[in-house]
């Protein structure tokens, strides 16, 4: 089954969305009562993730909730890839630093050769796609039943994981102008062919 729209913001993960949204709530209070503990911290800091193209194995969408050291919550709609190849690679990183202000750290790669990734994970907040085309894919599978695709290791396990929320899996994903806002990523392997690093004053984002 493949979804093909002109600069498509994946109307899937609004449907998978919606249900960490609502649970912050009542998250947000078990913590005010010591209840529950976050399994790990994020900074908080939203950044930018693009690509030219992606194609992936192993598809799968799930909500989870992410926590800063401040006890803050952010909704996120975790997206992971099996194995992921990667085409023009970009990611944006803009931060405050003291006496010199803004900043913005730029990593690319995978411009002659494809980036590689297993166990690919983006724990996004916004995603769009020019165009995205999936094979063998299940919209409304119960977040516990995810197989297709991975879930990362101990989410099955989060008190921030509902096994019968909405989730997403898919055999296969082509996706094309990838543009991802994200606050956290993670990867089994990352290899990036022709890997760029530089810092650029103020705020800039991937092209």
């Amino acid at each position: 089954m493949s979804h093909r729209a002109g600069r498509t913001r994946w109307r899937l993960f609004g449907v998978v969305l919606v249900p960490a949204v609502a649970a912050c709530a009542t998250v947000g209070i078990g913590m005010a009562q010591g209840v529950l503990a976050a399994s790990f911290f994020v900074s908080g800091e939203k950044f930018q993730v693009t690509a030219d193209s992606l194609t992936a194995r192993g598809v799968s969408l799930y909500s989870m909730i992410d926590v800063t050291r401040k006890r803050e919550l952010i909704p996120v709609v975790v997206t992971g890839f099996r194995h992921a190849t990667i085409s023009g690679l970009c990611e944006a990183i803009t931060v405050d630093v003291p006496v010199l202000g803004t900043q913005t750290l730029l990593i690319s790669g995978g411009d002659k050769r494809l980036v590689g990734a297993t166990d690919l994970f983006l724990d996004a907040t916004a995603e769009a796609a020019a165009q995205a085309n999936f094979t063998g894919l299940d919209i409304g599978v119960a977040q516990g039943a995810i197989s297709k695709g991975p879930v990362r290791s101990g989410d099955r396990d989060s008190r921030f994981f509902n096994p019968d929320g909405v989730g997403l899996q898919s055999t296969s994903v082509t996706l094309t102008d990838v543009r991802v806002n994200t606050v956290a990523v993670s990867a089994g392997t990352l290899n990036i062919p022709g890997l760029r690093i530089r810092i650029e004053s103020g705020a800039r984002s991937c092209p």
